[in-house]
């Protein structure tokens, strides 16, 4: 889960492997794959950014020392 700033200024977490697709108009909006989408304040940056470390957080757990 990533978390994100609404339009209205609510933090929530969306479930970043259920990202389908990020538009800039001029929100950002956030379409996941069930067809529901988030209009967030965040930057598409920022967004990558965070998807980016979940992954790496999530890949880490999967390693095996």
């Amino acid at each position: 889960m990533i978390e994100v700033v609404g339009i209205n200024g609510e933090t929530f977490l969306i479930n970043a492997t259920l990202i389908e697709k990020i538009e800039f108009i001029p929100e950002t909006k956030i379409t996941l794959t069930t067809g529901k989408y988030y209009l967030v304040k965040d930057k598409g940056e920022e967004i990558v950014n965070k998807i980016v470390k979940y992954n790496q957080k999530m890949l880490k757990g999967f390693n095996v020392e």
